[in-house]
């Protein structure tokens, strides 16, 4: 194994790791080759997702009615139109799209607005930032196929978005807006959900007041975020029992109800009543899809959360529990309202029996605080895979499980969406106009999945042209009327995701041009051949020195600032590049790839230090510049047949310098508008990106590099 990486190390190119992509695919291979999650472990996620994934869609019952017919039941025949509407609903989208198809269209495990972006750049040249990583290079091209209409329909929309500017930039403001609409979402999403639930208090009592309950939302909303930190695992295997108990007293207080009051309600399974409904009711129909609509809240966080479990698991739950359980429910409050119309507006609390009133209430109660837990796992996952595109600034991502990858926190946006939460939950005390902004922003992300499922479909599915039509006929446009009918109440709250979209958007395309901007800037002003045969003159201090670049490929700019700057050099270099890859944990022996800087003489390495998401990284650098020493030694005694000198001494002297002392030295570029540059471009670049870049984490901290060994190299670019 060893043998065979250092002969593609001495078959590289010196100015690209190419040789990384042999280890890359060995290790992968050799981690997720070991067969199928078994049963047990597909089970157990199974289980932990209903806790984290369910909870919005499986609250929904407590307002769905009452939202729908808000101004009451005109025919008692609507009933079976809006029930008839919210089965065909969950069915299709739900159970069929999302549970079937949409969970298939995913990006190394990862789901999401996002990830399905992520995929699409991975088969065509579709991304703003070029390629930088060799393993999506290689995975960029089409396998070799039999040519066919499919094979050369997808030809031709690949070439299309490839030769297309305004494709590239369409979709990646598209998947910007889906992100930001996911964000909303977990800000929404509790505030409406714990609001909800707490009516019942009022309900049953009225000492309680609208402030009173807004306030104890509040607490119950920091109690909320505070628990994040603890991780999905815990917080799925804490809360996975309670919406397990949820689900089974819905289904079973659906299924009294419907034997109790009208058994007869079955037949609104004939979507002929949606037609009656429809005639019935014209505007005021159409109006009130927009309630009808909220029975599938959060069903973007199945695709959304899908890199804390897996397909299997979030599949296995909602076909056995979560689909027949909201069935259940919705059509046992049918059943109830078809003998009491004049109580809609309450129709989840008074449909439920008597003796168990209070115990639900509890239930309920910790069903609601539970649903937020959807969407702010999505959140989570849906920022990494936005800052890892190069359209975020830099956050503190961890890992609080050591088994599965996707299962991580991201203190930052926790603790600004509970802020967020507690602002507007503060501020309307009112889950009306909260409905409001949550139908358009769940419609807006659900249809901008369905535009890019259907590019998947076409260039790298390759489906029959057939089904996509009917996709689009019977799916896509279910979800344009439900929109339609959600931005008729854009005045009335629904304003509210949209202006937060637009914030979020301008914030992450300010830091996706800069970034853009700088990463070719330093690709352009690799340093030169010449630059290092001049190095070998300077004088040598004694210590190791690790500089440490984000730049993939090359010697970045920045060194040969510094050493013009400084003309001496530490006896050892080694320019490490620290690379997180999707697996799970990265064997030590493969941990390190080195290459040889030439001249020779310089003692200059350039080192790609690789980790998986189960590898844990110490804020004490101690073992992780032994490890590297270790390897480097190794890689040199390996490397005996390109070194002129004595190898056994050139490795005593890596020792002896290690000894001496190491110094961690950081680039940090201050970024700049050349001169002569537009008036936005110097607002962009000088003050909105560079406050942001202040505020956000530093490259050290992310190295979690000792500041007692740390020295920071300054450079001004001007781009």
């Amino acid at each position: 194994m060893a043998e065979r990486k250092t002969e593609e190390l001495k078959m590289s190119s010196e100015d690209e790791f190419s040789s990384e992509k042999a280890p890359y695919c060995d290790i992968e291979s050799n981690i997720t080759s070991k067969g199928g999650k078994e049963w047990r472990t597909v089970l157990r996620l199974a289980f932990q997702s209903l806790g984290v994934v369910y909870g919005d869609i499986g609250t929904s019952p407590l307002y769905v009615y009452a939202t729908t017919f808000q101004e009451g039941i005109r025919h008692e025949d609507d009933i079976l139109g809006v029930l008839s509407l919210i089965f065909y609903t969950i069915t299709l989208i739900t159970l069929f799209k999302y549970g079937f198809i949409v969970l298939q269209a995913n990006d190394h495990g990862h789901g999401g607005t996002c990830a399905l972006y992520s995929l699409l750049c991975r088969h065509a040249r579709v991304g703003m930032i070029p390629n930088k990583e060799i393993e999506c290079r290689e995975e960029s091209s089409f396998q070799p196929e039999v040519p066919g209409k499919q094979f050369r329909r997808a030809s031709m929309v690949k070439a299309a978005l490839e030769n297309s500017i305004f494709a590239k930039f369409f979709l990646l403001v598209a998947t910007m807006f889906g992100t930001a609409m996911v964000v909303g979402d977990g800000i929404l999403t509790p505030c409406i959900s714990v609001l909800s639930a707490l009516g019942g208090i009022k309900m049953a009592t009225e000492a309680i007041t609208q402030d009173e309950v807004v306030w104890i939302s509040v607490l119950v909303l920091i109690f909320l975020f505070i628990t994040q930190r603890f991780g999905t695992d815990k917080v799925g295997y804490t809360f996975a029992p309670i919406i397990t108990v949820w689900f089974i007293l819905n289904a079973g207080i659906g299924t009294f109800n419907f034997f109790k009051f009208d058994p007869s309600v079955i037949k609104a399974i004939n979507p002929v009543h949606i037609i009656n409904y429809f005639i019935r009711n014209g505007k005021s129909a159409w109006i009130s899809l927009g309630g009808v609509v909220l029975c599938i809240t959060g069903v973007e966080a199945l695709f959304d959360a899908l890199g804390h479990f897996s397909v299997k698991s979030i599949q296995m739950s909602m076909s056995a529990v979560v689909f027949p359980s909201l069935i259940l429910a919705y059509t046992g409050q049918a059943s109830y309202l078809r003998k009491n119309m004049d109580q809609v507006s309450e129709t989840f609390y008074k449909s439920i029996p008597g003796p168990i009133y209070w115990p639900m209430f509890v239930v309920a109660l910790l069903a609601a605080i539970i649903s937020s837990q959807a969407m702010i796992s999505g959140t989570f996952s849906i920022i990494q895979a936005t800052f890892s595109l190069g359209c975020f600034p830099r956050v503190k991502v961890i890992h609080t499980s050591a088994k599965h990858e996707g299962q991580i926190y991201i203190p930052e946006v926790n603790y600004a969406l509970m802020l967020a939460c507690i602002s507007f939950t503060a501020t309307f005390k009112s889950t009306v106009n909260m409905g409001n902004a949550y139908g358009i922003a769940l419609l807006f992300v659900m249809n901008l999945t369905s535009l890019f499922l259907v590019l998947v479909m076409l260039m790298i599915w390759k489906t029959h042209i057939v089904l996509i039509i009917l996709y689009v006929l019977v799916i896509q446009s279910i979800e344009l009327v439900y929109l339609s009918s959600v931005l008729y109440k854009f005045n009335q709250g629904g304003y509210l995701p949209l202006s937060f979209a637009v914030f979020l958007i301008a914030v992450m395309l300010l830091w996706n041009y800069v970034h853009l901007k700088k990463y070719m800037h330093e690709l352009e002003h690799k340093v030169p051949s010449e630059s290092l045969q001049e190095m070998a003159t300077f004088q040598r201090i004694p210590g190791l020195a690790l500089f440490y670049s984000e730049l993939a490929e090359g010697i970045p700019p920045i060194f040969e600032h510094y050493i013009t700057n400084v003309p001496a050099l530490h006896s050892v270099v080694v320019l490490v590049s620290v690379k997180s890859l999707p697996i799970s944990k990265v064997p030590l022996r493969d941990r390190f790839l080195f290459r040889r800087v030439k001249p020779h003489k310089l003692f200059m390495f350039r080192c790609v230090a690789r980790y998986g998401y189960r590898d844990m990284k110490n804020d004490d650098q101690e073992p992780f510049v032994t490890m590297l020493v270790q390897r480097l030694k190794e890689f040199m005694s390996e490397d005996r047949w390109e070194t002129d000198g004595d190898v056994d001494e050139e490795v005593e002297m890596v020792e002896r310098e290690w000894r001496n002392g190491v110094v961690h030295l950081v680039g940090q570029s201050e970024l700049m508008a050349k001169k002569g540059s537009g008036f936005w471009k110097k607002v962009v670049i000088n003050y909105a990106y560079n406050y942001l870049k202040r505020i956000v984490r530093q490259q050290d901290e992310v190295f979690t590099i000792p500041r007692s060994n740390l020295l920071k190299v300054g450079m001004t670019i001007e781009l």
